[in-house]
C-alpha cells in the first residue's frame, strides 16, 4: 500500500476552476484498478491550499495512475493556476495494516 499526500497552493482567481478540474480527476482516479482512496481537502484557514490524499495498492498502481488521460489532463490544466509547485510525499500506512480495512 502506498499513500501519497500532495499539497497544492492555487492562485486565488483560479480556485473554482481548480476545484472543477480536481473533482474530475478524483472521479477518474476512483475508477482505476488499485486505487483505494482519492480525497480532496481544502484548508479551513486558506482557501487556496489543498491537500490530495491518494491511497493505492502498490507503487505500480501509482505509476499507472500517472499515465492516465484524466491525470495528464488535470496536471496540464491546473499547473498554470498553481501559486507554487505542488509538493507530494509518499507514505507507507501503519494502521490500518490490512488492505481490506481500506
Amino acid at each position: 500500500m502506498v499513500v501519497n499526500v500532495v499539497t497544492v497552493h492555487v492562485k486565488p482567481d483560479h480556485i473554482a476552476e481548480f476545484l472543477t478540474a480536481t473533482v474530475d480527476n478524483h472521479k477518474g482516479s476512483r475508477t482505476e484498478p488499485g486505487n483505494r482512496r482519492f480525497d480532496v481537502l481544502q484548508a479551513a484557514d486558506d482557501p487556496g491550499r489543498f491537500l490530495l490524499y491518494e491511497a493505492f495498492d502498490s507503487q505500480e498502481a501509482v505509476e499507472a495512475h500517472r499515465k492516465t488521460d484524466h491525470y495528464l489532463a488535470w496536471r496540464a490544466k491546473v499547473e498554470p493556476w498553481m501559486a507554487r509547485p505542488r509538493v507530494g510525499l509518499s507514505h507507507v500506512p501503519i494502521v490500518p495494516a490490512d488492505p481490506a480495512a481500506w
